[in-house]
């Protein structure tokens, strides 16, 4: 079972994470970690803080001569502006972000000591733990991805692309966009944002191809696969709405319209001709690309503000501003991939277990070939 845990202010002196319960004998190359965490920095609409960090990884523990050894794998992530200490009092509550909710829980005089964690650097350090999942579960052929569908009321079309298809076609793009047209309407939206000092949100889409059957249960709610991969999408900062497969949709139709027909022959054995339920069925997967969709909000901080008040006197006032971007929809995709990737791993060795890599694929390899039928 995997556990993690991370610390860090956005503006304190590094990032910290822990990665407990990946198997021995993983390679791992800081490179790949590094090569997410830019990703995550990337995307047309990000804010001045991207130009100032250039994150890089440093492994402090649980990895010796580039591969696992089986203990917690310790992760350091430095920060260039670490001016905690130096930044002024926030006495101004931005309406939709962490401010005010924290300032009432733990009785702080300003949103200061709410900000610095609720921000979505924390994610940073989620995106290269992320990165060695993702190297985990690549030793099993699973693959994951990641890329925009929606910028404000702007959809991009990309049903019936294949994965590979999916991750040729928005690799070079601004946004993580399949579709060049639509992503011009896209970054157009995005000007407009800007020139009236506002945020805008959008829907971005997790694909995960190689998933075998049979992780998580029916059995028990809090193993269901589905809800767990909902909360790892949620806990993102700004995601208000998670969708499994074609579940918004399906809502409005017809069940003989929704469920995946099952079929059979000699070459294919078992397979579906459509994919409505994301690859889960009964809180189980069952050998479908998983696909996920977030949906997030627009970013609580607006350069012209809203109306708040001040903490202090209780005055209406206009809410705080704090260095901002106008949207990160192609970085919350980036940091979906790397909550999947966790999700699933963390699945992936609940059902097949293993203290080493090679103990892992015996056991796999054993399961796949009592599956066929």
């Amino acid at each position: 079972m995997l556990r993690m845990l991370t610390g860090g202010e956005s503006h304190g002196e590094a990032l910290l994470g822990i990665l407990e319960g990946l198997p021995a004998g993983l390679k791992v190359d800081v490179k790949d970690i590094d090569r997410d965490l830019k990703r995550r920095q990337a995307g047309y609409g990000r804010g001045a803080r991207m130009k100032i960090e250039k994150d890089q990884a440093r492994i402090l523990s649980g990895v010796m001569k580039g591969v696992t050894i089986g203990s917690p794998i310790a992760v350091f992530i430095k920060n260039k502006d670490f001016s905690i200490d130096k930044l002024p009092a926030v006495k101004n509550p931005r309406p939709g972000h962490a401010d005010l909710a924290g300032i009432l829980k733990y009785g702080f005089s300003d949103a200061r000591r709410v900000l610095e964690r609720a921000s979505a650097r924390e994610t940073t350090m989620r995106v290269a733990i992320g990165a060695l999942c993702k190297a985990f579960l690549a030793e099993f052929d699973i693959r994951v991805l990641s890329h925009v569908v929606m910028i404000g009321g702007v959809a991009a079309h990309s049903k019936g692309l294949s994965f590979d298809e999916i991750l040729r076609r928005a690799s070079g793009s601004k946004l993580n966009c399949v579709d060049g047209s639509i992503e011009k309407l896209m970054i157009e939206e995005i000007d407009t944002a800007v020139k009236a000092k506002d945020t805008i949100g959008g829907v971005f889409e997790v694909i995960v191809r190689g998933v075998p059957p049979g992780l998580g249960s029916h059995v028990y709610y809090d193993r269901r696969l589905d809800a767990l991969l909902a909360l790892a999408l949620m806990s993102i900062p700004a995601v208000k709405a998670v969708e499994v497969g074609s579940g918004i949709d399906s809502a409005t139709r017809f069940g003989s319209e929704v469920h995946d027909e099952i079929f059979h022959n000699r070459q294919k054995g078992l397979y579906r001709k459509t994919n409505n339920a994301g690859g889960i069925e009964g809180g189980i997967s069952n050998g479908e690309d998983i696909t996920l969709r977030g949906y997030m909000k627009p970013i609580s901080t607006l350069m012209k503000g809203l109306n708040s008040i001040d903490i202090a006197t209780k005055k209406q006032v206009r809410s705080a501003t704090e260095r901002s971007d106008v949207c990160a929809v192609p970085s919350a995709g980036v940091i979906g991939e790397a909550m999947t990737a966790f999700t699933i791993a963390n699945a992936f060795l609940e059902k097949f277990g293993g203290d080493s890599v090679g103990e892992s694929q015996r056991n796999y390899k054993g399961y796949v070939s009592a599956l066929k039928i």
